[in-house]
């Protein structure tokens, strides 16, 4: 029978986030696989782990996974952890749990700290859903076309960011969204914990004159459904029925199902519609 991967969280700053069932996981496991050991050892140690250890990082998460991956096969049982938080989430992880999967081999979160999850539930913004970003991209094309995805997004965003970063990730954003509300969190759960709440503009200009410091999470306020709907409606409303019409009866809609396609873009009865187009 093959081992068992284990994806266990650690704390973000504070070892008091530890589990219990984290610490036993790391104690039974035949290997823990760090994102970087020399991190994970201060840890390891406070809670008397004497498991050996092995670096599985983004830089060797291909080749590194398939070596592991034979461990796992052959029976050995492997907890995988990052630098801070969950595996698999904006860290190592997600590329074994795959594998493993794909082989057979049982895969079991032992949850525990995500600096994601408590940013937004203590942003004082809707939690009920949210869009997970990470680290917004470092390539320009591709950062481009997410901040462009964002415009339209109704439900909170959540951004990671680095605070030598934060003043232009600010001013990017207040471009792309507009001024919205936005929760700053930095060092969650650690000496120097703080929260923000104000909009955008604000907070360029309170970065403007303090100095970002710390690992920020940024909980940036959704798009409001209505105003969105009634932004995609007044576009819709400069095209002629005709071309709307158009644009279903090209992707193979008939007639009717054109037309009840249109009448809900706009906002009307399918029979607005019709009357319109006799």
């Amino acid at each position: 029978m093959s081992g068992t991967l284990y994806l266990v969280a650690t704390p973000i700053g504070n070892l008091e986030d530890m589990t219990y069932r984290a610490v036993r996981v790391l104690r039974e496991a035949d290997l823990i696989a760090c994102e970087d050991t020399r991190t994970s050892r201060p840890l390891l140690s406070h809670f008397d782990i004497h498991t050996p250890t092995t670096s599985y990082h983004e830089f060797n998460k291909i080749d590194k996974a398939e070596e592991l991956l034979d461990k796992l096969i052959s029976g050995q049982n492997i907890a995988v952890i990052t630098d801070a938080g969950t595996p698999g989430i904006s860290d190592p992880g997600e590329e074994l749990c795959a594998r493993c999967i794909e082989a057979g081999v049982p895969v079991v979160p032992v949850p525990g700290a995500a600096a994601a999850i408590a940013a937004v539930t203590s942003s004082g913004l809707s939690c009920r859903r949210f869009a997970f970003e990470a680290f917004l991209p470092k390539d320009k094309k591709k950062r481009r076309r997410i901040l462009e995805e964002l415009k339209k997004e109704t439900r909170t965003i959540t951004i990671y960011e680095a605070p030598h970063h934060l003043r232009d990730t600010l001013d990017e954003l207040y471009e792309a969204l507009g001024d919205r509300r936005i929760s700053l969190a930095r060092e969650l759960t650690k000496v120097h914990e703080e929260h923000l709440l104000m909009t955008l503009s604000q907070a360029i200009t309170h970065y403007g004159d303090n100095d970002p410091r710390g690992e920020y999470v940024l909980v940036i306020e959704g798009r409001s459904i209505e105003e969105l709907e009634a932004e995609t409606r007044a576009g819709w409303e400069e095209m002629s029925i005709e071309d709307h019409m158009d644009i279903y009866l090209k992707q193979g809609m008939d007639k009717k199902e054109a037309m009840k396609a249109v009448a809900k873009d706009r906002g009307v009865s399918k029979r607005d519609i019709y009357q319109m187009l006799l």
